[in-house]
Parts: structure tokens; sequence; C-alpha cells
């Protein structure tokens, strides 16, 4: 009872098998670099998904909140320091307000001829 079984075998050349045998992974689910780039949502689609999803964000946690999100942006554009910066300039606009003021009041006594009571 032996049976003669024939074997054949396809040879290719090395310039033609990547054309005829698919060598990519996508059986397995893995995407290229180059995929996965293309698959990242935009700017403006990111902006219109925060919008959308505005209100199921939770507002504090350390991560995925609009606490995290304020802290981890803040950090990137070096809020704090422009926070510091802001400060002294609103310092400054008050110190600048009372000198305004005091100015304005010593002009009304000098037209006047009759002494303010100082605020401060």
């Amino acid at each position: 009872m032996s049976e003669n079984i024939k074997f054949s075998k396809s040879v290719f050349n090395k310039n033609n098998y990547q054309k005829v045998v698919d060598t990519s992974f996508k059986q397995l689910g893995v995407k290229s670099i180059q995929q996965q780039i293309e698959e990242q949502p935009t700017t403006e689609e990111f902006f219109e998904l925060y919008n959308q999803l505005f209100y199921n964000i939770p507002e504090l946690g350390s991560t995925n909140s609009h606490e995290y999100l304020v802290k981890t942006s803040g950090e990137y554009i070096d809020f704090d320091q422009n926070q510091e910066e802001i400060q002294a300039l609103q310092a400054e606009i008050a110190q600048l307000r009372t000198e305004l003021l005091d100015a304005q009041r010593q002009i009304i006594e000098l037209q006047t001829g009759t002494p303010l009571a100082n605020p401060q």
C-alpha cells in the first residue's frame, strides 16, 4: 500500500518575492509608525473632540481632568513665569494709581486753596 506523493515547490527570485508574497504583519494588528501618525487627530479634530467631551471631563484629578490639562499646559507655556510678571505689573499699576490720585488731590488743593483729607 505505498503511494507516491508528488511535492511541488514554487520558487521566486529575490526581486519577485516581495511582489508576490505579502511580508507585512497586517494579520497581527501591528501598524506601522506612519499609519499610527496618520491616525492621530489633527489639532482641529482634537479641539472638536475636547469641546464635545468638555462636560464629561472631571474637573479635578491627577490625570484625565481639566486640572491636569491646566497644569500640563501651564508647565508647557511657562505660565507661572507669566503670572509673576502679571502680578508685578498689577502692583505697578496700583502704585501708579495711588500716585495719580495724590497728584490730582494736590492739584485740587492748589486750585481751591483748601486742604483735602488724605484718604490713607
